[in-house]
C-alpha cells in the first residue's frame, strides 16, 4: 500500500513539473510575433504566440477598393495566425513528447 503513495508523490511532483513548464511555454508564446502578408504586402498582419493579433499595417495606395482590403486583411489574419498555431503546436509536442492531449491549446489559449 505504500507504495501506491510514493508512486502518487511522483505523480504530483511531475503534475507540478508540468504545470510549470506549461507557464513559461504560455509565456514564451506571448512575447512571440508571426506576421503574414496579403495582396503582394498591401496588407500585413502580425499575431502573437497565442493567436492574438498585435498589428496590423495597411498600405494607404490599398484603400481605393473596401472589399478587395476587407479580403486581405482576413487573408494577412488568417495566415498570421495559421503560422502561430504551428508554432504552438511544435512547442506543446516538445513539452508533452509528441502526445496529443486535445484540449491543451484550447486550455493554454490557443483555440481562437
Amino acid at each position: 500500500m505504500l507504495g501506491g503513495l510514493g508512486n502518487l508523490a511522483g505523480m504530483l511532483k511531475n503534475a507540478k513539473e508540468m504545470q510549470s513548464k506549461m507557464a513559461t511555454i504560455q509565456e514564451q508564446l506571448a512575447a512571440q510575433r508571426h506576421t503574414a502578408d496579403a495582396g503582394a504586402g498591401a496588407v500585413h498582419a502580425t499575431v502573437d504566440g497565442q493567436g492574438s493579433l498585435v498589428d496590423l499595417r495597411i498600405d494607404p495606395t490599398a484603400a481605393g477598393d473596401v472589399e478587395l482590403l476587407e479580403d486581405l486583411v482576413k487573408a494577412a489574419v488568417g495566415a498570421a495566425i495559421r503560422k502561430s498555431r504551428e508554432q504552438m503546436k511544435a512547442e506543446f509536442a516538445s513539452l508533452t513528447g509528441g502526445l496529443n492531449l486535445p484540449g491543451l491549446t484550447d486550455m493554454l489559449g490557443g483555440g481562437h
